[in-house]
């Protein structure tokens, strides 16, 4: 299969040569689809090197659109089989990739979520965010009748066909609820495999906010009932 991994980036002039040096260690990505969402930090200063790279592709928003309009470029350009959606901050570790591959390998799955409540090794940090988390899924479980356990994962792998014929409305970080409640209603065949997780908590640049819970839920409803 050939593998696009889609990375949204804002912001992060720190750890952006970091994860793609990781992804590419990993020796399975075609491509490395990266959108800089807007970036005013000194990001885009780094794009130079990779103008005669074979592998990776820079893909520029002039302004910030939000994380969810970035991942939604990213899918619109990949031409892979199969897609990674990975974050740009180091929290998730691209040595997961053989183990999210693999029950889409075995045609068992059409998308797997890497999830960070399944028993693998995680640093112990932000006990408030996780229940947030948990919540979100047990409402999600509820009205789509499923049995995830970490629908808010930045992990998400999927056949590109999948993804064809739907409409991601998102901006920000409502893209994991839409995405889930889309592919839900299509009854397509998920997979859950336990990752290691590394959370970096708001004062080393974590962007999600309490808001974005509640942004959370109402998309959980509104695709629910709305095609």
């Amino acid at each position: 299969m050939n593998i696009s991994v889609v990375i949204p980036v804002y912001n992060e002039l720190k750890t952006l040569d970091e994860i793609i040096r990781r992804v590419k260690a990993t020796g399975l990505a075609t491509e490395i689809i990266v959108v800089d969402d807007g970036s005013h930090d000194g990001t885009r200063d780094l794009y130079e090197k990779y103008t005669t790279d074979e592998v990776v592709k820079i893909i520029l928003h002039e302004r910030n659109h939000g994380k969810g309009a970035a991942v939604v470029t990213g899918i619109k350009a990949a031409t892979g089989d199969v897609v990674v959606i990975q974050d740009a901050d180091l929290e998730y570790d691209p040595r997961e990739y053989p183990n999210l591959l693999r029950p889409i390998e075995e045609g068992l799955a059409d998308v797997v979520y890497g999830s960070r409540f399944l028993g693998a090794p995680r640093r112990a940090t932000m006990y408030w965010h996780m229940v947030a988390n948990k919540l979100l899924t047990f409402l999600t479980n509820i009205l789509y009748n499923n049995i995830l356990t970490d629908m808010e994962t930045g992990y998400k792998v999927f056949r590109r066909s999948i993804v064809e014929g739907i409409t991601i409305h998102a901006r920000r970080f409502d893209f994991e609820p839409e995405f889930t409640a889309k592919i839900l209603k299509r009854k397509v065949r998920i997979y859950e495999v336990p990752i290691t997780f590394n959370p970096r908590d708001y004062s080393e640049g974590k962007k999600i906010q309490l808001k974005d819970a509640f942004e959370a839920v109402w998309t959980l409803f509104k695709y629910r009932f709305v095609d």
